[in-house]
Protein backbone atom coordinates (compact mmCIF):
# COMPACT_ATOMS: atom_id res chain seq x y z
CA UNK A 1 0.00 0.00 0.00
CA UNK A 2 1.92 3.37 -1.38
CA UNK A 3 1.52 6.51 0.58
CA UNK A 4 -1.35 8.81 -0.10
CA UNK A 5 -0.47 11.38 -2.99
CA UNK A 6 -1.04 14.35 -0.27
CA UNK A 7 0.53 12.29 2.34
CA UNK A 8 2.83 14.79 4.20
CA UNK A 9 5.53 12.21 4.82
CA UNK A 10 8.75 12.26 2.42
CA UNK A 11 9.89 8.90 3.00
CA UNK A 12 13.50 9.72 1.56
CA UNK A 13 14.21 12.35 4.01
CA UNK A 14 16.41 11.51 6.89
CA UNK A 15 15.17 10.43 9.94
CA UNK A 16 16.45 13.95 11.28
CA UNK A 17 14.00 15.46 8.88
CA UNK A 18 11.16 13.01 9.18
CA UNK A 19 10.60 13.32 12.41
CA UNK A 20 11.26 17.06 12.49
CA UNK A 21 8.62 17.33 10.41
CA UNK A 22 6.09 15.77 12.22
CA UNK A 23 7.03 17.25 15.23
CA UNK A 24 6.09 20.48 13.50
CA UNK A 25 2.77 18.68 12.55
CA UNK A 26 1.39 17.21 15.40
CA UNK A 27 3.95 18.86 18.57
CA UNK A 28 6.99 17.44 19.52
CA UNK A 29 4.77 15.71 22.76
CA UNK A 30 2.62 13.90 20.71
CA UNK A 31 5.64 12.69 18.50
CA UNK A 32 7.34 11.18 21.86
CA UNK A 33 4.63 9.76 22.98
CA UNK A 34 3.52 8.15 19.65
CA UNK A 35 7.20 6.51 19.38
CA UNK A 36 6.73 5.62 23.09
CA UNK A 37 3.53 3.64 21.76
CA UNK A 38 5.81 2.25 18.47
CA UNK A 39 8.88 1.25 21.39
CA UNK A 40 6.18 -0.80 23.80
CA UNK A 41 4.78 -2.69 20.72
CA UNK A 42 1.89 -0.26 19.51
CA UNK A 43 0.16 0.44 16.51
CA UNK A 44 0.31 4.20 15.65
CA UNK A 45 -0.82 3.96 11.94
CA UNK A 46 0.41 4.07 8.84
CA UNK A 47 1.40 7.54 8.38
CA UNK A 48 2.86 8.10 11.72
CA UNK A 49 5.08 4.62 10.71
CA UNK A 50 6.23 6.13 7.42
CA UNK A 51 7.65 9.10 9.53
CA UNK A 52 9.64 7.28 12.18
CA UNK A 53 10.99 4.40 9.28
CA UNK A 54 10.85 6.12 5.98
CA UNK A 55 11.51 3.53 2.80
CA UNK A 56 11.85 0.96 5.20
CA UNK A 57 8.46 1.33 6.47
CA UNK A 58 7.41 1.45 3.54
CA UNK A 59 8.21 -1.82 2.86
CA UNK A 60 6.72 -3.02 6.30
CA UNK A 61 3.68 -1.60 4.28
CA UNK A 62 3.99 -3.24 1.73
CA UNK A 63 4.19 -6.74 3.00
CA UNK A 64 7.71 -7.37 4.53
CA UNK A 65 7.58 -8.79 7.70
CA UNK A 66 7.97 -5.90 10.34
CA UNK A 67 10.17 -8.22 12.89
CA UNK A 68 11.38 -5.64 15.43
CA UNK A 69 11.74 -2.65 13.32
CA UNK A 70 8.75 -0.32 14.10
CA UNK A 71 10.27 -0.70 17.85
CA UNK A 72 13.69 0.30 16.83
CA UNK A 73 11.96 3.52 14.64
CA UNK A 74 10.03 4.50 17.84
CA UNK A 75 13.11 4.46 20.23
CA UNK A 76 15.34 5.92 17.22
CA UNK A 77 12.42 8.76 17.12
CA UNK A 78 13.13 9.33 20.88
CA UNK A 79 16.60 10.63 19.99
CA UNK A 80 15.07 13.53 18.26
CA UNK A 81 11.59 14.21 20.11
CA UNK A 82 11.10 13.76 23.23
CA UNK A 83 9.19 14.03 26.27
CA UNK A 84 9.60 12.27 29.75
CA UNK A 85 7.01 10.36 29.60
CA UNK A 86 8.69 8.08 27.14
CA UNK A 87 10.99 7.28 30.01
CA UNK A 88 9.24 3.83 30.74
CA UNK A 89 8.79 2.83 27.27
CA UNK A 90 12.94 3.37 27.07
CA UNK A 91 13.52 1.56 30.39
CA UNK A 92 11.27 -1.56 28.60
CA UNK A 93 13.23 -1.38 25.82
CA UNK A 94 16.81 -1.90 27.18
CA UNK A 95 15.67 -5.38 27.87
CA UNK A 96 13.82 -6.16 25.03
CA UNK A 97 14.50 -9.86 23.28
CA UNK A 98 15.61 -7.67 20.00
CA UNK A 99 19.12 -6.42 20.46
CA UNK A 100 18.24 -3.37 17.82
CA UNK A 101 15.62 -2.29 20.54
CA UNK A 102 18.27 -3.06 22.89
CA UNK A 103 20.76 -1.30 21.04
CA UNK A 104 18.59 1.76 20.40
CA UNK A 105 17.29 1.83 23.66
CA UNK A 106 20.67 2.48 25.23
CA UNK A 107 21.34 5.70 22.47
CA UNK A 108 18.23 7.25 23.71
CA UNK A 109 19.85 6.66 27.48
CA UNK A 110 23.07 8.35 26.13
CA UNK A 111 21.22 11.68 24.31
CA UNK A 112 18.51 11.94 26.85
CA UNK A 113 20.55 11.23 29.64
CA UNK A 114 18.33 8.83 31.57
CA UNK A 115 19.23 7.62 34.73
CA UNK A 116 18.97 3.71 33.59
CA UNK A 117 22.78 2.93 35.40
CA UNK A 118 21.40 -0.78 36.35
CA UNK A 119 19.94 -1.69 33.25
CA UNK A 120 23.20 -0.22 31.03
CA UNK A 121 25.40 -1.89 33.43
CA UNK A 122 23.65 -5.50 32.81
CA UNK A 123 24.44 -4.46 28.82
CA UNK A 124 27.84 -4.08 29.39
CA UNK A 125 27.81 -8.01 29.40
CA UNK A 126 24.88 -8.15 26.54
CA UNK A 127 25.97 -10.94 24.10
CA UNK A 128 25.69 -8.22 20.92
CA UNK A 129 28.90 -5.82 21.05
CA UNK A 130 27.07 -3.09 19.07
CA UNK A 131 24.99 -3.62 22.28
CA UNK A 132 27.54 -3.47 24.70
CA UNK A 133 29.43 0.07 23.04
CA UNK A 134 25.81 1.62 22.94
CA UNK A 135 25.75 0.78 26.65
CA UNK A 136 29.49 2.12 27.68
CA UNK A 137 28.78 5.45 25.33
CA UNK A 138 25.92 5.76 27.80
CA UNK A 139 27.12 5.06 30.74
CA UNK A 140 30.28 7.60 30.34
CA UNK A 141 26.95 10.17 30.08
CA UNK A 142 25.29 9.43 33.56
CA UNK A 143 27.72 7.77 35.61
CA UNK A 144 30.40 7.86 38.08
CA UNK A 145 33.95 6.70 38.81
CA UNK A 146 32.05 3.48 40.72
CA UNK A 147 31.92 2.02 37.37
CA UNK A 148 35.49 2.22 36.82
CA UNK A 149 35.50 -1.64 37.47
CA UNK A 150 32.59 -2.66 35.19
CA UNK A 151 34.04 -0.66 32.30
CA UNK A 152 37.97 -1.66 32.95
CA UNK A 153 35.84 -5.52 32.28
CA UNK A 154 35.68 -4.32 28.99
CA UNK A 155 38.75 -2.96 28.34
CA UNK A 156 39.31 -7.04 27.61
CA UNK A 157 36.28 -7.11 25.11
CA UNK A 158 37.43 -9.51 21.84
CA UNK A 159 35.39 -6.10 20.13
CA UNK A 160 37.63 -3.46 18.89
CA UNK A 161 35.30 -1.21 19.17
CA UNK A 162 33.54 -2.13 22.98
CA UNK A 163 36.82 -1.98 23.74
CA UNK A 164 37.42 2.01 22.81
CA UNK A 165 33.64 3.03 23.71
CA UNK A 166 35.13 0.96 27.71
CA UNK A 167 37.71 3.28 27.19
CA UNK A 168 36.24 6.47 25.82
CA UNK A 169 33.78 6.11 28.83
CA UNK A 170 36.32 5.58 31.48
CA UNK A 171 38.20 8.51 30.16
CA UNK A 172 34.92 10.78 29.84
CA UNK A 173 33.78 9.82 33.46
CA UNK A 174 37.32 10.33 35.33
CA UNK A 175 37.35 14.12 33.53
CA UNK A 176 33.79 14.95 34.58
CA UNK A 177 35.20 13.70 38.11
CA UNK A 178 38.27 15.60 37.94
CA UNK A 179 36.22 18.69 37.03
CA UNK A 180 33.32 18.31 40.02
CA UNK A 181 36.31 18.54 42.34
Amino acid sequence: MNPEPDSAVSIDDSPSERIADAVARFGEQIVAERAASLLMGGNEGDEFLLYVGGRHAQGVLDGAPPLYWPEVWGARALTFAWDESATSAVHRGLGDQAWRVREMCARVCFMRRLPETEALIALLADEVARVRAAAARALAEIGDVSLTEALTALLQDPEKEVRRAGHDAMVRIAKRAGNAR
